[in-house]
């Protein structure tokens, strides 16, 4: 890939967005509305220039979308690889000014892979899931205080919310299963997951909303962009404990829990027994089969065929 000539490093927040043009050395800066989105997108289209900028939803979403719609290349950059640019290069100041400069740098050396449209059905689906978790993490919250409550007033209140986010929870669970259902491609990629040992629902419709890039990439470029990738830590003789970090942690709660569903029954357990037998921690052995979770769906979707015995794997 032949890197642009130009690149604007764009740093977001709720009410502006700080530019720097390279290799023109020029600043400026945009109100983060429609307005300014347009001037934006009306500078990079001039330069024909490759845009990055920070992953800080949801203030990015508007320039996101309007950065697919013009067709413009660009790159979300995960903010602490962009910090670890940063102080690489002895650029140690934060300020967004700074930070877009840093942002261009960043872009025009290092190859950095465009980051993929995405389809309104997923972006919809994203929604759905994050409103879900917001109420299921409101409802872990309503219980803990169930458990402390003595006053009868208190604790009839305490339960009538549960029973609201419950019925709340219940309603979205409908919607994200039609959100499914109704977009073809969709429906069909969660049968070929829901076809694996583990893999519920909740998990699918995580899976299908917030990692498009299953089926698409290697088996560790997926472990990599779901945070179940073991990371090396050593250096001369020594020789650390590998660590999974990065990543996707909500998809990596979920594969997670499916994980722990999966090794109940079948080989994925002997699996399991196998990993403990040699000395491997409970949550360490969970995380990876938890990765070969991952890598069999990541077939499943790459092939197009169902996991008839994902056990095997």
């Amino acid at each position: 890939m032949t890197l642009p000539q130009n690149t604007i490093g764009c740093d977001v927040s709720g009410q502006r967005l700080d530019v720097y043009l390279h290799p023109a050395a020029r600043s400026c800066s945009f109100s983060n509305d429609p307005a300014g989105i347009a001037a934006l997108i009306g500078l990079a289209l001039e330069h024909r220039a490759f845009v990055v900028l920070e992953a800080t939803a949801p203030w990015d979403q508007p320039l996101v979308r309007a950065l697919e719609k013009a067709e413009l290349s660009f790159h979300r950059a995960n903010p602490r690889r962009a910090r670890d640019f940063a102080r690489s290069i002895g650029m140690l100041a934060k300020t967004d000014a700074v930070d877009a400069r840093m942002l261009a740098f960043y872009g025009a050396n290092l190859d950095l892979p465009a980051t993929a449209p995405v389809s309104p059905e997923r972006l919809k689906l994203q929604g759905l899931n994050s409103r879900r978790d917001q109420l299921v993490a409101m409802r872990k919250a309503e219980r803990i205080r169930l458990k402390g409550v003595a006053d009868p007033v208190v604790t009839e209140s305490l339960e009538a919310v549960i029973a609201l986010l419950d019925v709340q929870i219940r309603a979205l669970e409908r919607q994200i299963a039609n959100a499914i259902k109704e977009t073809c491609d969709l429906a069909r990629d969660a049968a070929l997951l829901r076809s694996a040992a583990g893999v519920g629902p909740v998990c699918t419709a995580i899976i299908l909303a917030s990692l498009p890039e299953l089926g698409l990439v290697d088996r560790r470029a997926i472990a990599a962009l779901a945070g179940v990738a073991p990371i090396a830590r050593e250096s001369g003789l020594m020789r650390g404990k590998r660590h999974v970090q990065g990543g996707r942690k909500r998809v990596r709660d979920a594969l997670y829990m499916a994980a722990l569903a999966a090794i109940r029954t079948g080989r994925w357990k002997q699996d399991y027994d196998h990993l403990r037998s040699r000395g491997k921690a409970p949550k360490a052995a969970i995380v990876a089969i938890a990765r070969k979770l991952l890598v069999a769906l990541n077939t499943a979707i790459r092939e197009q065929r169902p996991i008839l015995n994902a056990q095997t794997t």
